[in-house]
């Protein structure tokens, strides 16, 4: 069994993933998934490295697990889910936008519209994951 973290160290990484993920579900909030990957796009255009700072709750999670020492199977799931949605997220861009090669599937998913609520989905799940990854 591995060392307890005292309570107050998990309050405070869970506030601040749930406030990286309301960062990143009000810079990303839009009426399709075409006009997320525009948003998107116009960060990585001017760097990459913008790109991947507008991912802030990737950064809180790998803080986390660096400052608690913890790296269970919960954690790395985690950290696992936050990697494939940036790099995902960065696929789409590159593949609408760069290379501008899309097949009809991918531009019908990208007409789809989105309930208001889908951009919560990451701050209902992740905290969760995070509180049950550290305990």
């Amino acid at each position: 069994m591995g060392n307890i973290l005292p309570m107050n160290i998990i309050e405070t990484l869970i506030l601040a993933l749930v406030l990286a993920e309301l960062f990143e579900a009000i810079t990303q909030r839009s009426d399709t998934l075409y006009e997320v990957i525009q948003k998107l796009y116009k960060y990585y255009e001017k760097s990459i490295f913008l790109f991947f700072v507008m991912q802030p709750s990737f950064y809180v999670i790998l803080f986390a697990s660096l400052l608690t020492g913890v790296l269970n199977i919960s954690m790395v799931f985690l950290l696992a889910l936050k990697i494939f949605d940036m790099f995902y997220k960065m696929e789409l861009v590159k593949k609408v936008f760069i290379a501008e090669d899309i097949p009809q599937e991918l531009a019908q998913m990208l007409a789809w519209k989105m309930p208001s609520w889908f951009f919560l989905i990451g701050l209902s799940i992740y905290p969760v994951l995070l509180y049950y990854a550290l305990i």
